[in-house]
């Protein structure tokens, strides 16, 4: 799986470098630049592309726009985004197209290898793997009472929070700790007030519920 990855920080860049290398990706390039990567996303072809949101030369939004505009030329262009901050723009964005094959992490919230490398792999397949604080930030924008959100009990709440991270019926179940057949109920009900289409394509519905919760910003 080729790798092309846009980080100005060097120790962070080289890191990056070598945990993915010794998880069997390949790098196709490493670059610490806006103009860099924009190069690199129309040259290289690669499997994924992990960026982050500020490069030089501006420090703004340079590596997610070329991220964007690489995606606008070849749509499904897998794309993780790591930041700092929750910029719920860039995930709208990101999100925008439905096509999947997209990410959103916060750099001080990846707590291990594993959990990085399977967000890579996620999102490379086509998935999404989305920080939960990016999720609560969509959830909050649609939290009024007359609104389908305020409909869902706290459970289904939390149930929505992880579905929309990408995690199958099974995983959420492993998760709180209760049966998968629990599960199932709570996202029929969930998908029932929402007004969304049940389906069983975990990245379908992943889009479909983040759509939502985006939809009339």
């Amino acid at each position: 799986m080729r790798v092309v990855l846009a980080e100005d920080l060097f120790l962070l860049r080289d890191g990056l470098v070598r945990l993915l290398q010794a998880h069997g990706f390949e790098i196709a390039a490493a670059v610490e630049t806006g103009p860099e990567l924009a190069a690199a996303l129309a040259d290289l072809d690669p499997d994924v592309a992990v960026v982050d949101v500020r490069l030089p030369p501006t420090h703004t939004d340079e590596g997610l726009q070329c991220a964007l505009d690489a995606r606008r030329k070849r749509p499904g262009l897998p794309v993780l985004v790591l930041s700092q901050h929750v910029e719920q723009l860039y995930a709208r964005e990101l999100l925008a197209d439905g096509t999947g094959g997209v990410g959103y992490l916060l750099k001080d919230r990846v707590f291990d290898a594993e959990q990085f490398v399977d967000a890579v792999r996620r999102v490379a397949a086509g998935g999404t793997a989305m920080d939960p604080q990016v999720i609560q930030q969509l959830l909050a924008r649609r939290s009024g009472d007359d609104r389908p959100l305020a409909r869902l009990t706290p459970r289904e709440r939390e149930v929505l929070e992880l579905m929309a991270q990408g995690r199958s019926n099974a995983a959420i179940a492993g998760k709180l700790v209760v049966t998968e057949r629990a599960i199932a109920k709570h996202t029929a009900n969930i998908f029932a007030k929402l007004g969304l289409e049940v389906s069983d394509d975990d990245n379908r519905r992943v889009l479909a519920v983040l759509a939502h919760l985006d939809h009339g910003r």
